[in-house]
């Protein structure tokens, strides 16, 4: 530390331009100019990126960053990339945020994380993981972001240094590489330091990130001969000539580490600086780095060289007494061999040793012979055990060591994999179970391995993860409940991959080997779901009678009999029962508690027992359901699929509700959420096909296109059912572009799938609705039959909203007064079900069904009831049609108006104003300091009491819109 100290007040040589970048950069993040005045715009972060070679001065550099940063009273936060720590997860995560908060007490830790407190607490080192499912990786990221943005804010102005980024570990890296662009938006400055030539496979994003984020990297250039001259006589005295201080030059090539350590040595030596010495400098360079600096070591005796090789093996903040056990040395002799190294300007700091530059902890841990290297980190992960720091700690040596068939190593590294799977790191958890399989593990622990190795893998490599829980079945497992939970977790890995026959299979197999009746009930409970939602199940009638006579027959005592009955309900929505059976099996399920985030259960099942109450025209239960649900997700760290299938199907139920802007704002924040689980996805079907279905019922076509082309959307559709049905939304999107064979042709082919497994309810499954419209240009009479069909299906379901839907498409295709009888009668049952946006669509029909059979006043009252509708719901489509349809009767459309708006929060009027000067969520998230998902809630909480959405809300607010 002392050796850094001195650095930092050296004099920095032609770094002039580089200096002004972080003056600059500071008085942004300040608000002051360098002479102390103030500048003129509002403080505001930014990134810095200095890349060059080793050597070049980037630590220098930073270093006058932070001293610069803390006189001008700002918080500084700093980390350094390790390259023996690069495989540590958070480890530079932990060096960033953990000195901040290490010093609170558990209390004040729960009370300033909240709810992060569980998912980052661990990652961080603040705390033990808790039982249960880790956090998914986009969780901890959100978690992490919310914990430097409040530190940013509460401590502003703040600056983040970190040095050697290249080493930095991947899930470190990932996070903030995510999180820099937003420093433009916080009173934060991050600067970084990196070689850009050693910028590893992981750290592609961090390559990238200078220019997404508006800025270029600042490359470090060799100090020119003039500047190395300074640089001599500032260390030697103003006697070095000039033929000494170009040689000095030459042989360093303007590198300014070794330029200093060649003065140093110049010095050591007695050497005159003059042109008659100068011949040596090119010995003594060499020195400097490499086999000379090795050389420089041996000398120093075995004990010192024993000592270094420890310290090279330990990384950086090194604990003498850490370093001495390693070394096999006393205290007494790791004390000298300390100090020489220190002399030796290899080693620096007192309480915690570092080496002196990374160029020469590198050359010394490479030096290290084979055999010595493996047994020393060996030695070292004992000793970290040792001293109680943990096998999370130990793991990283133990990766280096030869494998042996030790089970002590095993049990170390599989406790390792156990803490950073529950912090959050599945990666590094992946690479300590395949280096405890090579090991190997005894062979009645091998199939729990292939288990862990499996879990740790789910996330990130499905087909890995197929092939070791495949593997693991294939091992003798004398532990029966092992065996089933390796079953259950390659059934979810399975089904989540779009295998769903092979998921189900799986299960049947097993379960009729078990002889545990309860757990054979699993089995068939998880069989069951999967088979609900494949889209080429055999046989989909004989699974629903059995389902139906194992339903009828349990009470629900336990959460796997509540999930049988759950999936009744379901299958009773599917086929079309009345809906009040749906309905109670519904209410059965959720007696006893249906939780959304179990560690050993998917969330399919809750979900599915939340949409029955939608379909059947209870969307406020379904939204009770899906509000705890998705607190549960959060709470658990689970913001990648289960979040976004959670506020993608939010957003359907939104749709369903005719609150059509609130939906299109959840399903985007569900697909952005989307894209980064991946395309193909189930996840991504559900939530282009439901941004695509709200495009449409927005009235904006091309829009809709335009997005199903980005996202591939269309044929071949997932083997998996998707809400809404994909196949069934490319047919209405081919309808709305006027391509009625092709549309024609899908929704019958849709149709063909989905009535042999006794699909029935169009209220799910609306393809007769839409094959009627479409068959109405060319087969009118079949038209007719094929819409009368599906609304003798939605009568026998009995929810208003389907049988009113139902005889708004009948009408449509009718002709004469039986299309007004049909539109009348849909507007009936419309009004008693709380289908906003279809109440709308059969309102402006019937209106204009009204104004040509010459009935004006009816027509009129009906056109404004649907053009006030279409306003509220935000279909703005439709309301171009009403007013048309108003002008075409010579009536004169009304304004648009809201409700009063002093019911607002301040926040809710802060995200509201800036929605209409047309800013986006990530936009106001910025402003306010939150997230997407705050931004989403806050916005819905506004449009329902200003009673309007986006297009209105800018005259609602008395705002200007945006150009």
């Amino acid at each position: 530390m002392a050796q850094r100290s001195v650095r930092s007040r050296r004099t920095l040589f032609e770094r002039e331009s580089e200096l002004a970048a972080v003056e600059e950069a500071l008085s942004e993040l300040t608000g002051l100019r360098r002479d102390g005045s103030e500048a003129p715009e509002r403080p505001r972060g930014a990134l810095l990126a200095f890349a060059g070679r080793a050597g070049i001065g980037k630590t220098t550099l930073l270093a006058e960053v932070r001293r610069r940063a803390a006189a001008k009273g700002c918080t500084v936060l700093s980390a350094r990339g390790g390259e023996q720590e690069q495989r540590v997860a958070f480890h530079v995560a932990r060096q960033l945020l953990q000195p901040h908060l290490a010093g609170f007490s558990e209390a004040e830790l729960r009370a300033s994380l909240g709810s992060w407190y569980a998912i980052v607490g661990p990652a961080l080192g603040l705390c033990a993981a808790s039982e249960g499912a880790p956090p998914d990786q986009q969780g901890l990221r959100a978690g992490l972001d919310w914990v430097l943005t409040h530190l940013a804010v509460q401590r502003a102005p703040m600056v983040l240094v970190l040095d050697d980024a290249h080493w930095a570990d991947p899930e470190s890296l990932s996070w903030l590489a995510a999180f820099a662009p937003r420093a433009e938006e916080l009173p934060l400055l991050l600067v970084v330091g990196y070689r850009p030539d050693e910028l590893p496979d992981h750290a592609e994003s961090f390559r990238v990130l200078p220019g997404r984020a508006g800025q270029r990297p600042v490359d470090l250039e060799p100090l020119s001969a003039a500047a190395v001259a300074r640089l001599v006589r500032e260390d030697l005295g103003a006697q070095a000539d000039d033929a000494f201080c170009r040689e000095c030059w030459a042989v360093t090539a303007g590198n300014p580490f070794e330029a200093v350590e060649l003065t140093a040595k110049v010095r050591d030596r007695g050497l005159v600086p003059t042109e008659a010495g100068a011949h040596l400098l090119r010995d003594l360079a060499a020195a400097v780095k490499g086999s000379g600096l090795i050389a420089r070591l041996e000398r120093l005796g075995t004990s010192t060289v024993r000592f270094a090789w420890a310290c090279a093996v330990l990384g950086t903040e090194i604990p003498p007494p850490l370093a001495a056990a390693v070394a096999g040395l006393g205290s007494e002799e790791a004390a000298d061999a300390a100090d020489a190294l220190r002399g030796a300007r290899i080693l620096t700091g007192a309480d915690t040793l570092e080496f002196v530059h990374p160029l020469v902890a590198t050359a010394v841990y490479r030096a290290i012979p084979g055999g010595v290297r493996v047994a020393l980190h060996g030695q070292a992960a004992w000793c970290v055990i040792n001293e109680g720091l943990g096998p999370s700690a130990a793991a990283r040596h133990l990766m280096e060591s030869h494998p042996d068939g030790d089970v002590w190593v095993v049990q170390q590294l599989r406790a390792a994999a156990r803490e950073t799977q529950r912090a959050g790191a599945p990666d590094a958890a992946r690479r300590y179970l395949a280096r405890a399989l090579r090991e190997p593990p005894p062979f009645e622990e091998r199939a729990a391995v292939l288990y862990e190795l499996g879990c740790a893998s789910l996330l990130t490599e499905p087909a890995t993860t197929v092939n070791h829980l495949r593997a693991a079945l294939e091992e003798p497992i004398t532990d029966p409940e092992l065996r089933h939970n390796v079953v259950y977790r390659l059934s979810q890995v399975l089904a989540h991959s779009d295998r769903l026959a092979e998921a189900s299979e799986t299960l049947a197999r097993e379960s009729r080997m078990t002889a545990d009746a309860r757990v054979r009930l699993r089995m068939q409970s998880e069989q069951f779901m999967w088979d609900a939602f494949r889209a080429d199940e055999p046989d989909s009638p004989a699974r629903s009678r059995r389902l139906t006579r194992l339903a009828d027959r349990l009470t629900g005592r336990d959460l796997t009999e509540r999930y049988v009955i759950g999936l009744r309900a379901w299958d009773a929505t599917l086929r079309g029962e009345p809906a009040h059976v749906a309905l109670e099996h519904a209410e059965r399920a959720l007696v006893g508690g249906l939780g959304w985030a179990e560690a050993d259960r998917g969330f399919e099942v809750p979900i599915l027992v939340a949409l029955t109450f939608m379909y059947a025209d209870r969307p406020g239960r379904t939204e009770e359901l899906f509000a705890a649900g998705i607190a549960d997700f959060e709470s658990q760290g689970w913001h990648g699929a289960h979040l976004s299938f959670g506020y993608t199907i939010l957003a359907y139920v939104r749709y369903r509700r005719g609150r059509l802007a609130e939906a299109e704002d959840f399903v985007r924040a569900g697909l952005r959420l989307a894209e980064r689980v991946g395309p193909g996805t189930p996840v991504h079907w559900y939530a282009v096909a439901t941004l695509v279905e709200i495009l449409l019922a927005r009235g904006r076509v091309a829009e809709a296109a335009r997005t199903a082309e980005e996202y591939a959307f269309g044929a071949p559709f997932p083997a998996a059912v998707t809400f809404p049905d994909a196949q069934i939304v490319y047919g209405q999107l081919l309808l709305a572009r006027g391509l009625t064979k092709d549309a024609a042709a899908e929704l019958a082919a849709a149709g063909r799938r989905l009535d042999p497994r006794g699909i029935r309810n169009p209220s799910w499954c609306p393809w007769q609705l839409h094959l009627a419209r479409a068959e109405s240009h060319d087969a009118p009479d079949r038209a007719v039959a094929t819409a009368l069909e599906a609304v003798q299906r939605a009568r026998q379901y009995g929810a208003p909203s389907a049988i009113g839907q139902a005889l708004r498409a009948a009408a449509e295709v009718s002709s004469g007064s039986t299309r007004v009888k049909l539109l009348e009668e849909s507007v009936s049952h419309l009004e008693r079900s709380p289908a906003a946006y279809e109440l709308a669509c059969a309102l402006v029909a019937l209106g204009t069904e009204l104004r040509r059979s010459g009935r004006p006043k009816e027509a009129a009252e009906h056109l404004y009831r649907g053009l006030d509708a279409a306003v509220q719901c935000g279909a703005d489509g439709l309301v171009e049609e009403a007013r048309d349809e108003l002008a075409a009767a010579g009536l004169r459309p009304r304004r648009l108006h809201s409700t009063e708006t002093d019911t607002l929060t301040a926040r809710e009027r802060t995200a509201a104003v800036l929605t209409a000067r047309g800013r986006t969520a990530d936009q106001v998230a910025g402003e306010l300091h939150t997230d997407e998902q705050s931004v989403v809630r806050l916005l819905s909480a506004v449009y329902r009491k200003v009673g309007t959405d986006r297009t209105g809300l800018a005259a609602a607010l008395g705002e200007q819109p945006p150009a």
